[in-house]
């Protein structure tokens, strides 16, 4: 596995000063991006102010200790990854730090090839859970997420549409005679079609706001942020013009917005209604 260590960002904590410096200066070398702080308060100022990926954390400091460090560290940043280091091994029992909420452990004086190891191993360890994860609510031939998650992501946006008081929208969608489509032209290639479809949306829909999903086998879901119904619309119509770009794939599509009051079922089933009106209309020639 290939890894950016210029994307790592490490935070150094010692109450020596020197000690930092060194560290800052070897794993420098090493081409890890690396701060560092005299006290937990400092640190914790620190992590609050930027996104770093990895704490080295001194455990004997005065005020506030490496262990009550690393259990407000991962209470407040549960994605740094913590490495404790320590030249008092018997004060501080392996077990205890582990269950503090460190990821591992190095004595002093540190050998910065161990150091380094055990920081690789973190980095692989959270890219290949992240991956994994990825996988798991992910529909793997379109590359939009899966009815699992759809159903997982619409529930947390309709109590915070509730509680924010702001606009959800639902885009439900079918693609029109995909069986026949199949038929004709192969399941390879409609497989192809889904893909295009998954890209379709892709494009289509508002980066780090909207999500696409596949609901089913060719139908598929969008959930639109603080969005009404002129705007579920328009995003609509790019999806459509998009998939038609593909050639003779059309979809018909199903448009709810959400009113208090409404659990998810009843938003769901609004839309699946509304598309079941568009393909009817549709099929009686009234829609191109």
């Amino acid at each position: 596995m290939d890894i950016d260590k210029s994307k790592e960002l490490i935070l150094v904590v010692d109450d020596d000063l020197r000690v930092c410096e060194v560290l800052k200066e070897l794993l420098g070398a090493l081409q890890f991006p690396t701060a560092s702080a005299v006290s937990g308060a400092e640190a914790m100022k620190m992590l609050k102010d930027k996104s770093y990926t990895f704490l080295l954390a001194d455990m004997k400091m005065p005020e506030m200790n490496g262990m009550e460090l690393i259990r407000r560290c991962r209470e407040n940043f549960p994605t740094v990854n913590v490495i404790a280091m320590t030249g008092y091994a018997d004060e501080f029992k392996y077990v205890d730090i582990i269950n503090a909420g460190a990821n591992d452990f190095v004595k002093k004086p540190i050998d910065i090839a161990e150091l380094e190891a055990k920081i690789i191993r973190c980095i692989t360890e959270r890219d290949l859970k992240q991956e994994l994860n990825r996988l798991s609510i992910t529909d793997s031939l379109t590359g939009l997420f899966n009815q699992r998650q759809f159903y997982l992501r619409l529930r947390e946006e309709i109590v915070r549409s509730t509680r924010q008081k702001h606009p959800l929208a639902l885009i439900l969608m079918d693609l029109d005679n995909f069986k026949e489509y199949n038929d004709k032209h192969g399941h390879i290639a409609g497989d192809q079609a889904l893909r295009h479809v998954g890209k379709s949306i892709l494009r289509s829909i508002r980066e780090g706001v909207d999500s696409g999903y596949r609901y089913g086998g060719d139908e598929f879901a969008i959930i639109l942020i603080d969005s009404d119904i002129l705007i579920a619309e328009e995003i609509g119509k790019r999806v459509r013009m998009a998939i038609r770009d593909g050639g003779e794939l059309r979809a018909s599509l199903g448009y709810a917005v959400y009113n208090e009051g409404m659990n998810l079922t009843d938003f769901v089933s609004l839309a699946d209604s509304n598309l079941y009106q568009s393909k009817t209309e549709a099929k009686n020639g009234r829609l191109n």
